[in-house]
């Protein structure tokens, strides 16, 4: 993870992102404002689709790399805490295996389940560069939602392109295809503001083969307006050093709320560049490998470098998942 960016005039340092972008977001639209705006859509034609798809070779996505960091002293959070709606979950859509380490700060997943076919690498390109985060698919009305972070899909306003969604990835390879997304969506304020508490993207990716997403790897559960305090995992691809975004990282940990710059959830976490995306998961069981998307890797500040931080599921997470299922 390179560079160093600065708040400025606090003394709070510095905001470190955690994907392959590594970027947070600003601010969020003020309580008894207008009503807040739908989830913004990116739509991306069928040929774009298929330049995609062809675009991502094995040799293209090993060598996808975590961009530099970029400023992030307009990307601080206006302590806006995200509006509440009503508790939801949806189960997933499902091995004994033996039980890993808990709580742990970042180590090789080696429990297998359906978490290693629901999540993967998400590769796309951002001004000119290839670069990579992770993201993980969801149980969904249409049966091709993935969720990710806000960044994964648009950045310093611009959505990114040639996205493509690798389940199970590992070495280069696409063991269940490469999915390309017919459109990617993020919150109305991350969309306009960045704002670091609504970092939360989301893609509907397009059938491969004449089958859809979840019916090849299955889906996620997902959860709403959990409180803090959480026992949860969280997962992901880190591609910047020590990892190389060739194994699969997993931390779990008792979560509690950020008291810095955002309302984010926090965890013990030392995932680098490129996890971000990952999924973090509340009543997640080892046994089979499922649980409820709960939160995604977001950002880390670089004075506390082993602790992870990701947004609050709250009201505009489930309408940007609802906007995304309903595609």
């Amino acid at each position: 993870m390179r560079g160093t960016p600065r708040i400025s005039g606090t003394l709070l340092g510095a905001l470190t992102c955690v994907a392959a972008l590594l970027v947070t977001g600003a601010t969020a639209t003020p309580a008894g404002a207008a009503p807040t705006p739908g989830p913004a859509v990116r739509q991306v034609s069928a040929a774009a689709q298929e330049h995609a798809r062809d675009f991502w070779t094995p040799q293209r996505m090993r060598a996808a790399k975590p961009l530099d960091l970029l400023s992030v002293g307009r990307h601080a959070g206006s302590g806006t805490a995200p509006r509440e709606g009503t508790p939801r979950t949806v189960a997933p859509t499902a091995r004994d295996l033996g039980v890993q380490a808990f709580p742990n700060g970042g180590g090789a997943w080696t429990g297998g389940g359906r978490v290693v076919t629901t999540a993967g690498r998400v590769f796309f390109s951002y001004q000119g560069r290839t670069a990579s985060c992770s993201g993980n698919a969801v149980t969904s009305a249409n049966k091709s939602t993935v969720v990710t972070a806000g960044h994964c899909v648009k950045l310093e306003g611009a959505w990114h392109t040639n996205w493509v969604f690798v389940p199970g990835y590992h070495d280069g390879q696409s063991p269940y295809g490469r999915w390309t997304a017919t459109r990617t969506l993020s919150t109305p304020q991350w969309t306009a503001s960045e704002d670091i508490n609504y970092d939360i993207g989301a893609a509907v990716v397009a059938p491969l083969d004449g089958r859809s997403l979840t019916d090849v790897v299955g889906g996620q559960g997902m959860a709403f307006d959990t409180g803090y305090s959480q026992r949860m995992y969280a997962f992901g691809f880190p591609a910047a050093a020590p990892y190389d975004g060739e194994k699969f990282i997993y931390c779990s940990g008792t979560t509690s709320r950020d008291f810095l710059l955002s309302r984010d959830h926090g965890m013990t976490c030392n995932m680098t560049g490129g996890s971000s995306g990952g999924p973090w998961f509340s009543q997640f069981s080892e046994a089979t490998g499922t649980g409820l998307l709960s939160s995604v890797n977001s950002f880390k500040y670089n004075f506390l470098p082993n602790r992870m931080y990701g947004p609050y599921f709250g009201a505009d997470a489930q309408n940007l998942y609802q906007a995304a299922q309903s595609s």
